[in-house]
C-alpha cells in the first residue's frame, strides 16, 4: 500500500522527535522547491489583483503537529482574498456597500487559491514522498 508523501513526512518526523538542524536545513529548500509550481499558478490566477500575489506565500511546516507545504495569503495585506476565494467556488459574494451596513451588493466571485494548487496534489505529494525518502536515506533510516 502506498503512503501519500504528507504521511511520509509526518511519520518521518516523528519517527526521528526532535530534528536535528543540519536537517532542516537540508528539508526546508528542498520542500519549498517542490511547492514553487503550485505557488506560481496560484499568484498567476491571481493577477487581477495589484495585492494578492504580493500576499501569497508558500509555507513550509516541520512541526509535528501538522507538517507539510501550504499556500497561505496574508490577510492584512489582501484582506479582500478571501472573499473573491469564495472556498474555491464560482457564484457570488455579498458585502456592505463602502461599509454602509442599510446597503448590500453582490459580488461575482473570483477563485484563484483552490483552482490553482488542486492540479498539482498528486505531483506535490510524490515529490514530498521522494525528498522525504532520500532525506531518510542519508539520515540513516532504512
Amino acid at each position: 500500500m502506498a503512503t501519500s508523501g504528507t504521511t511520509e513526512l509526518k511519520l518521518f518526523i516523528r519517527e526521528l522527535g526532535k530534528m536535528p538542524p543540519e536537517l532542516r536545513r537540508e528539508l526546508r529548500p528542498r520542500l519549498r522547491k517542490v511547492g514553487q509550481a503550485a505557488l506560481a499558478d496560484v499568484k498567476a490566477r491571481a493577477s487581477w489583483s495589484t495585492r494578492i500575489p504580493k500576499a501569497t506565500r508558500l509555507k513550509v511546516s516541520l512541526a509535528k503537529r501538522d507538517p507539510g507545504l501550504s499556500i497561505e495569503v496574508n490577510r492584512h495585506k489582501a484582506p479582500h482574498a478571501r472573499p473573491y476565494e469564495n472556498q474555491g467556488k464560482h457564484g457570488t459574494f455579498r458585502h456592505p456597500l463602502f461599509g454602509n451596513r442599510k446597503r448590500w451588493v453582490s459580488q461575482a466571485a473570483r477563485p484563484f487559491l483552490y483552482p490553482g494548487a488542486r492540479p498539482h496534489f498528486e505531483q506535490v505529494d510524490r515529490d514530498i514522498a521522494a525528498v522525504v525518502d532520500e532525506v531518510a536515506r542519508k539520515a540513516g533510516f532504512r
